[in-house]
């Protein structure tokens, strides 16, 4: 299993992670559940009519937070929107009738994955397994 597969894996088992971004000077942070690996990247994705959407293109630096029981996964770098409409399909696919809502109200999902990442897979003391990866 490759490095960027363990760290899909986990977001899988945990089903919902934390995306943080920043707003202005505050933290600010939503739960996630998407979350595609394709091409050795992993794939998020956001809508274009969400404040979350406009923080990330002020400040594109992002956290992505997970946990397991005591374990935790922070998975952090910087955020790069990706117009790939095959994984843009595959997120359609998994997102159900969510895709009628967006397009009755002319609403895109914006697909991001993280660039310049650390991948640190932790216990509540220190880091156990660390990884990085750039594209």
């Amino acid at each position: 299993m490759s490095d960027i597969e363990k760290v899909s894996n986990y977001l899988t088992d945990a089903k919902v992670f934390f995306l943080a971004t920043v707003d202005g000077d505050k933290p600010k942070a939503r739960p996630l559940g998407l979350q595609i690996l394709h091409n050795d990247r992993i794939y998020f994705g956001v809508g274009d009519f969400k404040e979350v959407y406009r923080q990330m293109q002020e400040n594109p630096n992002v956290e992505i937070v997970a946990t397991r029981g005591e374990d935790i996964l922070r998975y952090y770098g910087v955020a790069k929107f990706d117009d790939n409409e095959e994984v843009l399909n595959i997120a359609w696919e998994m997102l159900g009738e969510l895709k009628g809502l967006y397009d009755s109200n002319g609403w895109n999902m914006k697909l991001f994955y993280i660039d310049e990442a650390t991948a640190e897979f932790r216990n509540m003391f220190s880091v156990e397994e660390s990884y990085n990866f750039k594209y």
